[in-house]
């Protein structure tokens, strides 16, 4: 994921119910959200005091509008979940509502181009060295992660991740599903070295773009017709092979949720429905002002 829209994805995922990562995290998470997306970006940016305050603003004023306009849309989906829970599902149902949520990522997203496209223009060329500093420390934590160690290393991470992804909706996983997840993970073309390419590839667009953005007189359309390219090439990489790769993965990564679900049993699927019966009521509690 490219860093601009790995930033824009992480704030909105933040408003998105921080990802759902459990009902008891998520107002005091939302609520404070723009203060915790501050506190990422600052960490790349290393912000001014001017930038600062700038900044901490427009995500206040993200914060306000996705109260207003996104939170409704969320607890929808979140209803119209629950109703499916008890369901078999396919893979072109998982991969719908991916593609829905994405989608709802974009329109919050759309709400900073702006605000970044001011701040490229103000950037220091040591915030900009900073910036390139931060990607390489964060390379080198994902090729450890990643790229070292054996395959059969990355398959039990792997497992073990998606592992503890479904048994926070689904409750504890029995070992007939667990094994069936780590037949996917064997199955899954997931090659982390092109992933790693592309997360390059993208970096280094983003320096670009923002160093172009600063060093040129562009006004302030230009500037967020830049930005908006930019993420467009994110999200739709410039390289074919590694398009077609995202398709297949994007694919298979449906197919094994819906597998997954599909061996579920009636209790685990009354527990998802509970659980996204309780992420419902967070949003619509926090579609009201605190």
């Amino acid at each position: 994921m490219p860093l601009l829209f790995r930033w824009f994805a992480i704030i909105c995922a933040v408003f998105i119910a921080l990802t759902l990562s459990g009902c008891s995290a998520v107002r005091l998470g939302y609520n404070n959200a723009p203060t915790l997306a501050y506190w990422w970006l600052d960490g790349y940016f290393d912000f001014s005091t001017a930038q600062s305050n700038a900044m901490r603003a427009e995500l206040v004023a993200l914060q306000d509008w996705h109260r207003k306009e996104e939170l409704p849309l969320l607890a929808d989906l979140l209803k119209n979940l629950q109703a499916a829970a008890p369901n078999p599902v396919n893979p072109e149902q998982i991969c719908a509502v991916y593609s829905y949520v994405q989608t709802r990522v974009l329109a919050t997203s759309d709400r900073l181009v702006p605000a970044f496209a001011a701040l490229s223009t103000n950037l220091q060329p040591a915030q900009l060295d900073h910036m390139a500093r931060t990607f390489e420390k964060r390379n080198k934590q994902w090729r450890e992660e990643w790229l070292e160690g054996s395959k059969a290393e990355r398959t039990d991470l792997r497992t073990k991740k998606l592992q503890e992804r479904a048994e926070a909706f689904y409750g504890r996983l029995d070992a007939t599903q667990v094994a069936l997840l780590r037949n996917q993970v064997n199955n899954s073309d997931f090659d982390p070295s092109l992933n790693y390419r592309e997360m390059l590839r993208r970096q280094q667009d983003t320096l670009q773009t923002l160093r172009d953005l600063r060093n040129s007189n562009a006004t302030e359309a230009q500037g967020q017709a830049d930005i908006r390219a930019m993420l467009a090439r994110a999200l739709n990489s410039p390289d074919p092979a590694f398009r077609a790769y995202l398709a297949t993965i994007t694919a298979q990564s449906c197919a094994a949720l819906a597998a997954v679900h599909n061996s579920t049993s009636a209790n685990q699927r009354q527990r998802l429905a509970q659980t996204l019966q309780d992420y419902e009521t967070d949003a619509r509690v926090l579609m009201q002002r605190p």
